[in-house]
């Protein structure tokens, strides 16, 4: 018998006299090209970790940095996340030096678990019936085998090496433009917040209630509507909207890597992800391209290409104009609940089944973390590929022949321009698209 290998399979070639099989591989636990993460273990193992591998060296981090990331994270912070109790503290096994500084080599980062609790899952009808809109069933459909207990890897207890590893891509993103991302829960159901500045909010603003929503106003009524949810045994979804502040322009690449596309990809892959929107998203389906279109001008001060408005969400043809960057991510409402729901058992019977364990009531106040990390190492991979293509070399042309800078933190040598002479009609622009 033959075998041929290739990326993330290998298939078995037979002779006529054989059977032929194909065995697939486990994979999409990586992420990332150039700054790279994999992550791996499962809910109720011994632990959960992530190696980041292509950090750049020289980077000052400590553990305690990472460790404020995965707080945020942990359960157990309130009365509407789940009481299950881990400390999530992070031991980092390799990739600095004795001084906190990356070594350029990889980072490995593990969490141990402590507080689960298989009987749970285990020693009641929950070890033989699919939770309805879990991963239960297509686990089991794709490896023919499952970790019943706490979900496995499908559990949101692997999103603790994403989060860890967003910690540095953080700090890398900070040390090079000031480069901030900050995420927050800006609807619950239909009560949406209304009074959010993102120009200016701050993550200070965002951790001062339990809902992580900076207006106050609308996070009690959220704060209101998911109780009510959770004392009936039932849970409830939303939308996290999250803003990078700072973001050079020229990150993304056509066709297929726009950066869009990449966030969309990076945030879709968090557990209960459901929905993405960049800038106006859907929103903008309503308006008309005159109200759609972010008109440029000038900085007066700056001398940099700035738009009016960012419906874009700080992206346009796929990279990043240097203006905010936004997107929202739409959650479902947890899968396990306590009240009953019908289903069926692993050999075919149908059973009525009623969640046990510990679960979120809502899952958005721990995904705002989760939503910033992978943002983050999205930006952090985009801006390495930039420099590794469009960077390695300066651009000598002179002053005049290089194209105006872009954004919120872009400077024009020399200033503004002198302002075309007062009367000027609009320029006319033929364009033939397909």
């Amino acid at each position: 018998m033959k075998y041929s290998a290739s990326i993330g399979f290998l298939v078995a070639a037979s002779s006529p006299t054989t059977s032929a099989f194909t065995l697939t591989m486990g994979t999409g636990n990586s992420f990332g090209r150039l700054f790279r993460i994999s992550t791996w273990g499962e809910s109720h193992g011994g632990g959960v970790g992530v190696t980041l591998d292509g950090c750049p060296p020289r980077i000052p981090i400590t553990r305690d940095e990472i460790q404020v990331d995965l707080d945020r994270r942990r359960p157990g912070q309130s009365r509407i996340t789940t009481p299950r109790n881990e400390a999530d503290a992070v031991e980092i096994l390799s990739g600095l030096n004795n001084e906190d500084v990356t070594l350029g080599t990889p980072l490995a980062m593990l969490v141990r678990n402590k507080d689960q609790r298989s009987s749970d899952y285990l020693e009641n009808d929950m070890s033989v019936a699919y939770r309805p809109s879990h991963a239960d069933a297509t686990y089991d459909a794709k490896y023919g085998v499952r970790a019943i207990a706490g979900g496995g890897r499908s559990s949101a207890r692997e999103t603790i090496g994403r989060v860890a590893a967003g910690a540095v891509a953080r700090k890398i993103l900070r040390m090079y433009n000031g480069i901030e991302v900050l995420a927050y829960v800006s609807k619950v159901q239909d009560i949406e917040a209304t009074n959010v500045n993102h120009d200016t909010f701050t993550m200070e603003e965002v951790d001062a209630n339990i809902v992580r929503c900076p207006d106050e106003a609308s996070a009690m009524k959220m704060l209101e509507r998911i109780d009510e949810i959770r004392k009936s045994g039932n849970s409830i979804g939303g939308v996290v909207t999250c803003v990078a502040r700072n973001v050079p322009a020229g990150l993304g690449s056509p066709v297929f890597d726009k950066l869009e596309a990449d966030l969309a990809k990076a945030c879709m892959s968090i557990p209960a992800a459901k929905g993405f929107e960049s800038g106006d998203g859907f929103g903008g389906t309503l308006l008309t391209g005159k109200e759609h279109n972010d008109e440029f001008y000038i900085d007066p001060e700056t001398g940099a290409t700035r738009t009016k408005t960012n419906r874009s969400g700080g992206i346009q043809g796929g990279i990043s104009n240097g203006e905010n960057i936004v997107v929202h991510v739409a959650f479902k409402p947890t899968s396990t609940i306590a009240q009953a729901q019908n289903t069926v058992t692993r050999d075919g019977q149908e059973v009525e089944l009623r969640g046990k364990g510990r679960h979120d009531p809502c899952v958005l106040p721990r995904a705002v973390p989760m939503v910033e990390a992978m943002v983050a190492l999205t930006l952090c991979d985009a801006l390495m590929c930039q420099h590794a293509q469009c960077e390695l070399f300066p651009n000598e042309a002179s002053l005049s022949e290089r194209p105006n800078p872009m954004g919120t933190s872009a400077r024009r040598e020399g200033g503004p321009r002198e302002k075309a002479a007062a009367g000027s009609g609009p320029i006319g622009l033929r364009v033939d698209e397909e």
